[in-house]
């Protein structure tokens, strides 16, 4: 089964049960895939993580039947999944602008978040470059942070930004001196390791430089990455967002390859002397099995 016709299942699935509680690991699974995966497409395709998806489509629906309908503000609170009215006018005022007790009062303007489909469309299109490689295990060496997906998108970029300022950092990247790793080829590098566990996006992004035999420090975890086949994609730190956008969003559904389970993401840095951040090199690493 395609791509397009795999993730308009799960849309499906999510139209269907909006007045129930939605499980992404159970959506995920409809669209035969990892949910770290999934979310990681629904993202790039829509602009929107599921789990937002949702909570606007259970608001449009919420309004929707307070305008035609007769039933409690708390009564359809409650349908939605929402534990109290004022978690629900909250929620409800941030999308609609208005108080959902006003909604059949006086004539005001809401919101609709309309239903989402998808339908590759390849034609025409650039195709970035890239390449298959294979790279054996080795471990890495950092500072470790949890995010949620909706929380990466808000302050990921934000909270790396400062880290890098710091004398953490500073500490860290003094271990190699800037080295390049034996087995990444790369002087540092983010990796994200999907993180299964319950109904949230969550993932770990470790902040790392590779780690060898010739480095002796407690200072900062290790994590080990195992042998993997790779889809390499090279950018810029500029680029970098629209690149992995485009691995998630095209290049998947429209190639014979399909995210490797569990391990992890990589993204290779290489900085370039006297040169702004922007123009940055960044290698990006997919771990990948063919259909």
């Amino acid at each position: 089964m395609d791509w397009s016709k795999r993730m308009n299942l799960a849309i499906e699935f999510i139209e269907d049960n909006l007045d129930g509680e939605i499980a992404i690991d159970e959506v995920a699974k409809i669209a035969y895939s990892s949910k770290y995966h999934f979310h990681r497409m629904f993202y790039a395709i829509f602009n929107v993580t599921p789990a937002e998806y949702i909570r606007k489509r259970k608001l449009t629906k919420a309004a929707a039947e307070l305008v035609s309908g007769d039933e409690r503000v708390i009564d359809i609170a409650s349908k939605y999944g929402y534990d109290s009215p004022n978690a629900f006018t909250r929620a409800f005022r941030k999308l609609h602008g208005v108080n959902p007790g006003k909604v059949r009062s006086s004539q005001v303007k809401l919101s609709a978040y309309n239903r989402v489909s998808f339908q590759l469309e390849t034609k025409g299109k650039a195709m970035l470059d890239y390449r298959i490689i294979e790279k054996p295990a080795f471990k890495v060496r950092g500072k470790s942070k949890d995010f949620e997906f909706d929380q990466f998108v808000k302050e990921g970029r934000k909270f790396w930004k400062e880290y890098v300022s710091s004398n953490e950092y500073n500490l860290l990247f003094e271990l190699t001196s800037g080295r390049c790793g034996p087995v990444s080829e790369a002087p540092l590098m983010s990796v994200y390791f999907p993180n299964e566990q319950g109904n949230k996006e969550a993932f770990t992004d470790v902040l790392a430089i590779e780690n060898t035999s010739e480095i002796d420090s407690n200072k900062f975890d290790t994590y080990s990455i195992p042998t993997a086949t790779y889809a390499e994609f090279n950018c810029t730190y500029q680029t970098s967002m629209k690149t992995n956008r485009y691995i998630y969003g095209e290049w998947f559904a429209s190639t014979g390859y399909e995210r490797d389970g569990n391990k992890p993401d990589i993204a290779a840095y290489f900085p370039i002397a006297f040169r702004p951040m922007r123009d940055m090199g960044i290698r990006w690493w997919i771990p990948v099995i063919k259909k």
